[in-house]
């Protein structure tokens, strides 16, 4: 989300100093509090009209283009679903590196460090476009209209839901459920509860700016995955039989809590390897097309650690964990379940959206 993984702050009365994440905001004694204020503009299956009257966003192939650092957990989401929908060809792919500078993520991978299609040096620029002197932060994931240039929306968490329910028309053959009407109101459940316990209860640790705050974040971290352990030793997936929504929002937290997490933000209980249903249930996912593949270990670590100073000043990247665990077989088959309902994988990753060699995990 952020330039880092999404626009943060914490609050107190004290003091602030401006952390290194950018928009993420240090106090004394205060506990970490996620700034969730967003554009949210929403692009439609038939652009119809948005919340304030303004006109709406249709969903073409080719309009837009995802904007989707693979260092992000939020953004990493996105890349996922887009994937297992097989909206590679409707909506395109930008991927900046996985660092950022004060102003925002830059395309530094891309050849004169400029992205090819929308041919800006920073995401900057694109909300820039929109929003001349956009205070808030420059994150990622991010829809940008190709025409324009112009940023259309950061809504992290609806940008998915509409890959799924609003893009429909443009899904591959055999494209799973995601978000099946029947089951939504429990997908909104546990998203809602893992959210705020696990993919932002890292940060609540990471960020804490006291002792008690800490140990209040590390207790809510871990009663949640206690809660996970026990319901993910009885069934396959977190909510009905297949792959959806709720599994893609777990997966990318999971992905980075050994390498990152445990050590880098001191939620450091147990390592995920260390639960048998959380860590069989993580690499059954990474094991499925379009999840291990999108996932990028070396970038994961420049990130968070080379990002926030504050925490890691020295700004060295550890060079474990051993990443060969992950291929290992998980025996979650026994459970049940079909990952894709009565869908199909995804074919082949796109050319030119691969891991890079070296990247991901290795036998």
């Amino acid at each position: 989300m952020s330039q880092e993984t999404e626009s943060t702050h914490q609050t107190e009365s004290a003091s602030t100093t401006e952390h290194s994440t950018r928009g993420a905001y240090v106090t004394g004694g205060a506990e970490f509090n996620r700034d969730t204020n967003y554009i949210e503009d929403r692009i439609t299956s038939d652009g119809r009209p948005g919340l304030n009257g303004e006109p709406g966003w249709p969903a073409e192939a080719g309009r837009y283009r995802l904007i989707a650092a693979r260092a992000c957990p939020w953004a990493n989401r996105t890349v996922i679903v887009r994937r297992l929908l097989g909206l590679e060809d409707a909506i395109s792919l930008g991927q900046p590196g996985p660092t950022h500078d004060a102003r925002s993520w830059t395309f530094d991978l891309d050849p004169d460090g400029v992205d090819p299609v929308l041919r800006i040096e920073r995401l900057q620029e694109a909300y820039f476009r929109r929003f001349p002197g956009y205070p808030r932060g420059i994150t990622v994931p991010a829809v940008v209209e190709v025409a324009t240039g112009a940023v259309v929306t950061n809504n992290f968490p609806q940008i998915t839901l509409d890959f799924s329910t609003e893009w429909a028309k443009f899904h591959r053959p055999g494209a799973p459920q995601l978000y099946p009407e029947h089951l939504r109101e429990e997908i909104d459940a546990v998203n809602k509860r893992v959210f705020t316990e696990v993919n932002n209860g890292v940060y609540r640790c990471g960020f804490a700016g006291s002792q008690e705050a800490y140990d209040s974040a590390y207790a809510r971290l871990w009663a949640a995955m206690d809660w996970l352990e026990e319901r993910l030793s009885r069934q396959r997936y977190l909510v009905g039989d297949t792959i959806t929504e709720a599994d893609v929002r777990l997966f990318t937290t999971l992905a980075r809590f050994d390498a990152v997490y445990h050590g880098h933000f001191k939620c450091n209980r147990q390592k995920l390897s260390e639960m048998p249903a959380l860590w069989g249930y993580a690499r059954d996912l990474f094991q499925t097309p379009g999840f291990g593949d999108t996932t990028d270990f070396v970038q994961i670590k420049q990130h968070y650690y080379i990002v926030h100073e504050d925490i890691n000043p020295t700004g060295i990247v550890p060079a474990g964990p051993a990443l060969g665990g992950w291929l290992e077989a998980h025996g979650r088959e026994s459970l049940g379940g079909r990952p894709f309902g009565d869908g199909t994988p995804p074919g082949p990753v796109k050319p030119g959206e691969e891991v890079a060699p070296g990247h991901g995990a290795q036998h």
